[in-house]
């Protein structure tokens, strides 16, 4: 490939940007900047022509129009060939051999609350997607670089081979210019089509952007291959955006439950543990402390632990800590064997983290995943939640409905108490995270029981009642969807539970709230299912 002799920087986000013109130069590189760009080159001590200069032309109507000029153009889609370079010579421009350029932050700002249209529109970057475009049309001659995070790699080929950088890395450049200016526009056609004023329902087009972060050992199963893709520029504490800080490389699995796992803690001020198993908790529990909220969780189903992922909505402390290796300790070589697959907290203290870390089976089986703060004002109203099926995408908003106490129907003679009115509460946000068919039981702020993915509501019912035992006396029960005849109440009644919640809105309601009256269990609707399909 012919060296690189003039370079084009014109960034939004100068990040880097000085050092990486600082390395060009010493190159022997002529650099040419817009005018904010150039002035930051020019108080570092580095040497730069403005465009405007070499144009001749101005910058114009507040900056909408810096670079759109055919000296510009021109001297990017040449091809290195004889006519064309003629072309040029007779012209007076000079060809330009590498584009530096990012693009108003449009994503950053239509993010933020309240964000006015005007200032919106004014952020569609035009000048800057026509440099990325044209350079990446004539990728072979034109190296275009379009993030900060490439700079060093490529400052450091062009050092290594004097100047030059290889068709490789041309091809790559240029597919992720293209991928880039794809993105951004897909932003905002999305935009513009969700303002005020246009149908409610989203595009009839989707322009979906996703960046793989890693590849996987396997999928479900050894026999599938599979990768982890991600949105970028997505700020809500996820498992996309987790930092692994110790242990082996996530599975395909894992990533599924700790993506259930934070859903679920995220839904409580207190604070909050889940074990997740299969995406589904088996254990929930909330507490004064974290300490008490884990202990709660992992005692709602020991058994099922094994092997879990488990989510805490607070800093791990010292004395959680120790609770998890007091677990660990209890059932090493006992009935019960206990492993974490992946812990999952917004952040960890340091001794609790050296406390974990003592043992070395630790760094071997258990990977750590830092998220910053799981609450529920973390979470992006905005996103949607989508599901692949074979040749289509089923897209929906996310399920953020959570306990309004103010929408309850008491539908029954007797009401519940203010303690199982908040155990109410908390066994309907667990059951919101149940797959379904889906029944929950607690008592005192801790799951007991939970019936998940069973075909019929009765069997979810049994499923549930059958793990909580006699914890489900004096308890309460949570259902996802409607009861559609009374026999569930009665088995629930039978195992001892003294309140229940669920939607309503059967055929059978009536024969339901006779039953719940006949039993002596108070029972609210909520007037909205949560199936988890």
């Amino acid at each position: 490939m012919a060296k690189i002799q003039t370079a084009l920087i014109s960034v939004s986000d100068k990040t880097g940007v000085a050092e990486l013109a600082r390395r060009l130069v010493a190159l022997g590189v002529s650099i040419m900047s817009t005018k904010g760009t150039a002035a930051l080159l020019r108080e570092r001590g580095i040497p730069v022509q403005d465009v405007a200069d070499y144009t001749g032309f101005p910058e114009m109507l507040d900056g909408r129009i810096k670079t759109l000029h055919p000296k510009v153009h021109a001297g990017l889609l040449a091809r290195r060939e004889r006519a064309h370079l003629r072309e040029l010579e007779e012209l007076g421009i000079r060809p330009i051999d590498m584009v530096v350029v990012n693009l108003y932050p449009f994503i950053d700002v239509i993010a933020e609350p309240g964000v006015e249209l005007r200032r919106a529109i004014e952020n569609i970057d035009i000048g800057g997607s026509t440099l990325v475009r044209a350079a990446a049309k004539n990728y072979t001659h034109v190296a275009v670089v379009t993030s900060p995070a490439l700079y060093d790699r490529v400052a450091a080929e062009l050092e290594r081979t004097g100047g030059e950088l290889s068709a490789e890395t041309h091809v790559e450049l240029g597919v992720e210019a293209f991928r880039h200016t794809a993105r951004y526009d897909a932003a905002i056609a999305e935009y513009l089509a969700s303002i005020e004023g246009r149908p409610t329902a989203g595009p009839d087009k989707l322009a979906l952007e996703f960046v793989k972060r890693q590849s996987l050992r396997y999928g479900e199963n050894p026999h599938q291959r599979a990768a982890f893709f991600i949105e970028e520029h997505v700020k809500e504490p996820c498992a996309a955006n987790a930092q692994q800080i110790s242990g082996p490389e996530l599975s395909f699995n894992n990533i599924l439950d700790v993506d259930a796992g934070i859903g679920v803690v995220k839904e409580f001020d207190d604070p909050a543990a889940v074990i997740v198993k299969h995406t589904d908790p088996c254990g929930v529990g909330i507490g004064a402390s974290l300490r008490e909220a884990y202990e709660k969780a992992y005692f709602g189903d020991p058994v099922s632990a094994l092997g879990c992922v488990a989510a805490l909505n607070r800093p791990l402390d010292a004395d959680t800590a120790r609770a998890i290796a007091e677990v660990r300790a209890r059932h090493e070589g006992g009935p019960v064997p206990y492993f974490i697959e992946v812990l999952v907290a917004p952040d960890f203290e340091p001794e609790a983290l050296a406390l974990l870390q003592r043992k070395a089976d630790w760094a071997d089986r258990t990977r750590l995943l830092k998220t910053g703060p799981l609450d529920r004002a973390a979470v992006d109203a905005k996103a949607q939640d989508m599901r692949r099926v074979t040749g289509g995408l089923l897209v929906q908003d996310r399920d953020l409905l959570g306990f309004d106490e103010g929408k309850l129907t008491l539908v029954t003679e007797k009401a519940p108490t203010e303690e199982q009115m908040a155990d109410l509460r908390f066994a309907w946000l667990c059951c919101k995270h149940v797959r379904s068919n889906a029944i929950t039981i607690a008592r005192g702020g801790m799951l007991v029981g939970v019936g998940a993915g069973q075909m019929s509501r009765i069997d979810a019912t049994l499923c549930a009642v059958r793990k909580a035992g006699e914890r489900a006396r004096g308890g309460v029960l949570a259902s996802d969807a409607f009861f559609p005849f009374p026999d569930s109440v009665e088995i629930a009644a039978e195992a001892g539970v003294a309140a229940i919640i669920q939607p309503g809105g059967s055929k059978a309601d009536a024969a339901i709230v006779q039953a719940a009256d006949r039993l002596g269990i108070a029972m609210v609707t909520t007037g909205t299912r949560h199936f988890r399909h």
